[in-house]
């Protein structure tokens, strides 16, 4: 699989969840309740309902007006998600061009306004001109590697404005990449074999995410 997205390889039994359930819903905001079925030919790992509602807890009003990256996108639930609670604009970005259709798809039939969907490498990606973001999603394949990578460049390449946050999403029982000085961790739970967490990067104290 390419770098960009989790719906590009099969994790290992132990970290897969949620293989089977393609009916997704929003769990809040102007499309609550709204759901889709992602087709049986994507191979996706979503965020099941349950985190995802605790991160936009943590997030609380920073959504709103936010430009947002959802870097490993596969069914997009995340972006979608900061979408229906009023963010600004959300990058859709994947590896799989299947998972990038149906993004478009989607985005299309919900008339989602300013919001893009592009089939890519998530490192080749983040070489390219930066394009500053207020939130940024990482949930790639827990198999693949890529967080310390992608952090990195993130930071580095000044894809993030002050003060933005970083939402993490990795298996539970694996060790966290040593992550940029500059990244300042803010919450971090357990849901299963799922560990996801919340971090800031420095220089700004963020309402709402403390």
């Amino acid at each position: 699989m390419g770098s960009a997205g989790k719906s590009g390889t099969r994790p290992s039994p132990a970290a897969r969840r949620g293989g089977q359930a393609r009916v997704l819903r929003i769990i809040g905001g102007t499309w609550r309740g709204r759901k889709w079925r992602f087709p049986d030919g994507c191979d996706i790992r979503p965020t099941p309902d349950r985190v995802r509602e605790t991160l936009f807890n943590w997030l609380g009003v920073r959504t709103q007006g936010a430009r947002c990256l959802d870097l490993f996108a596969g069914s997009g639930a995340l972006g979608l998600e900061a979408l229906s609670r009023g963010a600004a604009h959300v990058s859709f970005i994947d590896s799989a061009e299947s998972a990038v259709r149906e993004l478009r798809l989607r985005l299309a039939e919900w008339q989602a306004g300013d919001a893009s969907a592009q089939r890519a490498d998530a490192l080749a990606f983040l070489a390219g001109r930066a394009q500053p973001f207020d939130i940024v999603f990482l949930d790639p394949p827990f198999t693949a590697g890529l967080l310390a990578q992608v952090a990195a460049r993130l930071t580095q390449q000044d894809w993030l404005k002050p003060g933005a946050l970083i939402y993490v999403e990795c298996a539970a029982a694996q060790p966290l990449p040593a992550f940029p000085a500059a990244w300042r961790g803010l919450k971090a739970k357990r849901a299963g074999e799922v560990g996801y967490y919340l971090y800031a990067l420095s220089g700004v104290v963020p309402a709402k995410a403390a």
